[in-house]
């Protein structure tokens, strides 16, 4: 509760605060220090302390998973402002209002982490995406911005409309939103089984899971890199929170035909990502369909949805929010997105070359970096269940063939010439860039310093 009502208090404050102060480099430290507040409280009541005691008459449940996702990405969002602050400031006119949004994404994470009501999962997804239409036109002079947000907005509203259709037919075959009792005595009606596939599908176009991916690269690359960083990491890896509250709760009822349907999805979405992904020439698109191939890795948490799935898509929502969030805020400061703009950058900026191959071998799930682990357990999530083992080769396989397309902006920027053409990098950007590369490095070689967060 207190990131929900805290993150909520802070969006206002942040939306005021725009009346009353001018110097726009300054809204950056109030994100900032209100994010670390953030954090501190989501971390208090995890352990049993919390601000605010509400009835929420079982529409709200906070668990330990729920609340350490939500520090995940709380410290992600923190990490983003802090490298990303003054491109925030150029995405357009109104930085302060763009601030109080990415809270109110925060709220609406807040909720879809915590839901048992399928009111509240409508409400927690709504909160979370109205804000994303709005920051994705956020500059205004930029046409491909403007179509970017318009398409968004109106694929988001279909799939708004069909979240509804769904849980319209829940409620008409089991009288109750409450997800643990819209399938009555065990029993899947025809109605109740649409209804839930229809909520299936409304999340699968959030998480950009195929095939339902379309919107995926024109959104990501129409809009400001800086605006995209956040979309493609914070608020993708928040879907798969809702996701799994949803198949922990009904979806899992149906049995052997859901374990189908993920199946097929996950082999969809893995084949559109990846094989897309080899073909681009733009780096920032490139890593919208490299999203879209992060995501079917995410999505074999929703296909075993045991205690190493939870680990894993703990352990997978930090490495790739981390990494991908490093790698858009070098991004946002280059000229030229495309493989040919890479070209030579270790030896203008070694640093931060280095830096992005790390990033990158963990997209990538190098050994020695957090990607590695995070893939390990979504992979032995799987065998555990002792199903649909294929899944796994076919996992492996695929993330052999993301290596190929991470591994050509590693060769751009070691084994060819050119002139990278990089906005000034401050002293305070690169320390924070090694200190995010420290962590997946940290992950990388011991994962449960995050994951004993669960159990204790």
């Amino acid at each position: 509760m207190n990131t929900i009502i805290l993150s909520a208090i802070f969006g206002v404050v942040m939306m005021f605060s725009g009346i009353f102060i001018h110097n726009r480099s300054a809204y950056k430290n109030i994100s900032s220090a209100a994010l670390l507040l953030l954090l501190v409280f989501n971390i208090f009541e995890s352990q049993g302390s919390s601000l605010f005691n509400i009835n929420t008459t079982n529409f709200l449940h906070f668990n330990k998973f729920g609340l350490l996702f939500n520090s995940i990405c709380i410290f992600s969002t923190l990490i983003y402002v802090m490298l990303s602050g003054r491109e925030i400031e150029k995405a357009g006119n109104n930085t302060a209002e763009a601030h109080a949004l990415i809270f109110f994404v925060l709220c609406g994470i807040g909720i879809v982490t915590s839901y048992t009501n399928l009111l509240m999962l409508f409400i927690g997804i709504e909160i979370l995406s109205i804000p994303l239409y709005i920051l994705t036109g956020s500059d205004k002079k930029n046409l491909k911005g403007n179509e970017a947000a318009l398409k968004y907005f109106l694929m988001g509203s279909f799939s708004t409309g069909i979240m509804l259709m769904g849980i319209a037919m829940l409620y008409g075959s089991g009288g109750t939103f409450m997800l643990e009792n819209v399938v009555k005595n065990g029993i899947v009606s025809y109605l109740s089984a649409l209804g839930m596939v229809l909520i299936f599908i409304a999340l699968c176009f959030k998480v950009s899971a195929a095939p339902f991916h379309f919107w995926t690269p024109d959104v990501y690359d129409g809009a400001p890199a800086v605006i995209t960083s956040f979309m493609a990491t914070v608020v993708k890896v928040a879907g798969f929170a809702a996701f799994i509250r949803l198949i922990e709760g009904r979806l899992g009822s149906m049995g052997s035909q859901t374990d189908r349907l993920i199946a097929i999805v996950i082999i969809l979405t893995l084949a559109f990502g990846n094989l897309t992904a080899v073909f681009q020439q733009s780096v920032k698109r490139m890593l919208a369909y490299s999203s879209i191939a992060q995501a079917g890795f995410m999505l074999f948490s929703l296909f075993a949805v045991n205690d190493a799935a939870k680990e894993g898509l703990l352990l997978y929502a930090a490495a790739y929010s981390l990494a991908t969030i490093g790698i858009f805020a070098v991004l946002a400061k280059m000229d030229d997105m495309t493989l040919e703009g890479f070209n030579g950058l270790s030896k203008s900026q070694p640093l931060i070359a280095a830096l992005l191959a790390i990033f990158l071998l963990s997209l990538a799930g190098i050994p020695l970096t957090a990607g590695f682990f995070a893939k390990f357990y979504m992979l032995s999530a799987v065998v555990k269940t002792g199903k649909y083992l294929g899944l796994v080769i076919i996992g492996v396989l695929f993330a052999a063939v993301s290596a190929y397309y991470y591994f050509k902006v590693i060769q751009a920027m070691y084994f060819k010439d050119g002139n990278v053409v990089l906005a000034p990098v401050t002293a305070r950007f690169k320390y924070l860039l090694l200190f995010v590369a420290a962590l997946i490095v940290v992950l990388g070689v011991y994962p449960n310093a995050l994951l004993s967060f669960l159990y204790f």
